[in-house]
């Protein structure tokens, strides 16, 4: 079974991400089991996919969170999708959907995603982290420890050094 990093330990990855066929056509969803559905597909099926329950969604760098907006805060699953290194589009999508849309549930990165990543998709606010697979997670995991302190205010620490210090 695959693995994940999930609030700082390796667990199994018992999600199921759905992806379209290549002429765009939406996956069939499997009737038992947590699945991740692209953003278009949750939006032209919510109603099926929200009575099934066990649902996540992921957006893909070019989506934008306003499309799930107040529907983002009744999710226990998101999924961000980052296709290479240079693609940061993603960090900004999991802090909006932390910050503007009030998503509390997991935040997961997946697809380029390795050890030197991990603090800043912290920051972000992302909590569950999926390894490219060439990279061993074990050694990502160690990752998370790389930074003690920031000096910015994040999700993961709205609070700037400056004022932690002087409290």
């Amino acid at each position: 079974m695959p693995k994940l990093i999930l609030d700082r330990q390796i667990v199994d990855d018992t999600a199921t991400l759905l992806r379209n066929s290549e002429d765009g056509a939406f996956a069939a969803v499997p009737a038992q089991g947590t699945v991740i559905v692209p953003l278009a597909q949750y939006l032209a099926q919510k109603a099926e996919l929200t009575a099934r329950g066990d649902v996540g969604v992921w957006f893909s760098p070019d989506d934008e969170p306003e499309l799930l907006g107040a529907d983002a805060a009744g999710l226990k699953l998101i999924a961000v999708e980052f296709p290479a290194f240079t693609d940061g589009r993603g960090f900004s999508i999991g802090r909006l959907l932390r910050e503007r849309y009030g998503f509390t549930g997991e935040l997961r990165a997946f697809g380029d995603v390795f050890k030197d990543t991990l603090n800043y998709l912290t920051r972000c606010g992302f909590n569950a982290f999926v390894i490219r697979e060439d990279k061993d997670i074990a050694e990502a995991l160690k990752g998370l420890d790389d930074f003690t302190e920031s000096y910015q205010s994040s999700v993961a620490q709205p609070m700037p050094l400056f004022r932690r210090r002087a409290g």
